[in-house]
């Protein structure tokens, strides 16, 4: 036997041997517990030492699991008229669904799904209560089925099924109850309510939510106060750190405030609600009857720049979006020329200058004044009647509205001094409105030929904010005050106000130069021979000062002048009353049609301006009677 066989032999006996191999599997799970134990303990070690297990910290998940926090939301601050009437604030909307699963069933399998039995009643519901009509509400509750023939587990209403208000949301679920009808519910999302509807919209502005795929960011300003002042309105969030049981639940005693809300300050405007809402009624039917363009129209208080009342068409609504075509804010982010409602600042230069004579006439040139006979790029100016009129003094440039006049006055000043009036009347620079995108507008520079044009204002573009300010000199004895829209901003919380001062941002001419302007303004309306506006802008029991402007438009494309019959931009300024203005009045109109006549803006401005004097009396005495009644109850 070789020794190969005898070595497979003695293997072979000794497999067979029952002794031998429970020993061999002994030694075998020895060893192998002996591996897993170090394993383990270098395992638990490692753990221990890191405190992570596959990169997941176990500190953090056993905060997860015994810890508990909640945000708390900011309300969003309000929107005021200087009265206290809410122009803005925070409100909750809803959308409502319908769950058609039949595996929605609450205690002892009560059915909380919508059951086809009752399509026809849900549906006479939501008409009844939404803007849904009852055949549309039957579409959507019919349409619960895949494509694989199951149910969907719910079904929404689209549009007209969101937005509900809180009393909407109660009356379906009222009228449901009452027919024991289950199915129907509602999401809340986070809204913002304008009860208003079209009111300074572009001013106010809107909101819309910050984060489209998740509502629990709330809401952020998109246009006017809400964007500009989103910061200040829209606070801080709070939260809130607690121990959990195991369900989840707060632990008694263990919650702590980690961060106090902030809600945010609400911003008190200088509008008043009463000139707000007649301004708006007035605009409408002007845009019906005369269909122009654009329109802007701003009530400022003389004395203290604020503005009680502003709008503008095309606008919109702020809750609704309807109308919400126009993104720009006209009365600040749009430049354009003025036309004659300058020529006020000119005649106050010319006085300042000691140019301006009232009872002097001045000469008006046959075929008009050349300021540049370059051929193919003259430039000849007539006034608005050739000159019929006939002879005028500068008293009567204004009145009548004599380009001619004014022409004389800016090469009596020079070009260069008349430059210096612009800028010192704010043109070119910015109002600090506060507002995004505020406009510079532009004066011309060294270019003698707009230079002279801009005397009766034309190549120069201004903003209607500068506008106001340049005219609330002549209101307030030469000095310029700053056109504000906010009152105060007041912190809802402390109680702590912010008040906004009135703020004096020039003075570009004397006092007895822009008396005398009114004054002779007064004849624009009053004059019957002279007055280019007589009997047109009136306001019962008062002196009107007021000055038109018929300003022709640049194709922005082409830098042609239109050539249309109304390619115009209409204007007026009045200051209500004469002798001591309360209240100046800027109303523009661009492009109407071809019924437009010089009333269509007094339209406006009558009304409007009649019942500010009215409120204004009103509230003068109401405080007189306030101030007696103190005065005598301390005697």
């Amino acid at each position: 036997m070789s020794v190969k066989s005898k070595i497979k032999q003695f293997i072979r006996k000794k497999n067979l041997n029952p002794m031998n191999n429970r020993k061999k599997v002994g030694i075998i799970l020895f060893a192998t517990s002996i591996g897993l134990f170090f394993l383990f303990a270098f395992r638990l070690s490692y753990i221990i030492g890191s405190g992570e297990v596959a990169g997941v910290s176990l500190k953090e998940k056993t905060e997860e699991l015994y810890n508990g926090s909640t945000v708390i939301k900011a309300k969003r601050g309000s929107i005021l008229d200087r009265n206290g009437q809410v122009i803005a604030e925070d409100a909750t909307s809803y959308s409502l669904y319908a769950v058609l699963s039949e595996d929605f069933l609450g205690q002892d399998k009560k059915k909380l799904y919508a059951q086809k039995k009752d399509f026809d009643a849900i549906a006479a519901v939501l008409e009844s209560n939404t803007e849904l009509s009852k055949e549309d509400a039957l579409k959507y509750l019919n349409s619960g089925t895949n494509e694989d023939g199951s149910t969907k587990f719910q079904v929404e209403f689209g549009s007209n099924g969101k937005n509900l208000t809180l009393e909407q949301k109660q009356n379906i679920e009222t009228a449901l109850a009452e027919q024991e009808i289950e199915g129907i519910y509602f999401e809340d999302h986070p809204d913002r309510i304008y009860p208003n509807g079209v009111f300074a919209s572009h001013l106010i502005g809107y909101t819309d939510l910050a984060n489209q795929e998740d509502e629990s960011v709330g809401l952020t300003g998109m246009m006017g106060i809400e964007k500009s002042y989103n910061d200040i309105l829209s606070g801080t969030d709070g939260k809130i750190d607690y121990q959990k049981n195991v369900s989840g639940n707060p632990v008694p005693g263990t919650v702590v405030e980690e961060s106090q809300v902030q809600d945010g300050q609400d911003i008190v405007t200088t509008l008043d609600i009463r000139l707000q809402t007649r301004l708006e009624s007035l605009l409408d039917p002007l845009v019906e009857k005369y269909e122009p363009k654009e329109v802007t129209a701003v009530l400022m208080e003389a004395k203290s720049g604020d503005i009680v009342a502003m709008s503008q068409r095309p606008s919109f609504n702020p809750e609704t979006k309807e109308g919400l075509e126009l993104w720009r804010n006209i009365l600040v982010e749009d430049k354009y020329e003025p036309g004659s409602t300058i020529k006020i600042i000119t005649s106050a230069a010319a006085i300042q200058e000691g140019v301006f004579n009232p009872d002097e006439t001045f000469a008006y040139p046959y075929g008009g004044v050349v300021l540049d006979d370059t051929p193919g790029n003259e430039t000849i100016v007539n006034d608005w009647d050739k000159g019929e009129k006939g002879t005028l003094n500068f008293r009567q440039a204004i009145s009548w509205s004599s380009n001619v006049g004014m022409l004389e006055l800016e090469r009596r000043m020079g070009g260069q001094k008349w430059q210096e009036y612009l800028t010192k009347f704010g043109f070119g620079a910015s109002t600090n409105s506060g507002l995004e995108n505020e406009s510079l507008g532009s004066i011309p520079g060294d270019n003698t030929v707009d230079q002279a044009m801009s005397a009766f204002g034309q190549a120069i573009s201004v903003t209607n904010f500068q506008m106001m300010q340049a005219f609330s000199a002549f209101a307030n004895e030469g000095t310029m005050i700053k056109p504000q829209y906010i009152r105060e901003i007041v912190d809802p919380q402390t109680g702590e106000k912010k008040v906004t001062q009135r703020e004096e941002v020039g003075t570009p001419v004397s006092a007895q130069a822009v008396n005398d302007v009114r004054t002779y303004m007064v004849d624009t309306v009053e004059d019957p021979t002279y007055g280019i506006a007589y009997d047109v802008y009136t306001v019962p029991g008062y002196h009107v000062a007021a000055k038109t402007g018929t300003a022709q438009i640049v194709d922005q494309e082409t830098g042609v002048y239109y050539t249309g019959a109304t390619d115009y931009l209409y204007s007026v300024v009045e200051m209500v009353p004469a002798e001591n203005p309360e209240y100046i009045l800027y109303i523009t109109m661009k492009q109407p049609n071809t019924n437009y006549s010089k009333v269509a803006m007094a339209e406006v401005a009558n009304p409007l301006m009649k019942l500010a004097m009215e409120i204004k009396e009103t509230d003068v005495n109401t405080q007189t009677a306030a101030d007696t009644t103190a005065v005598e109850s301390n005697e």
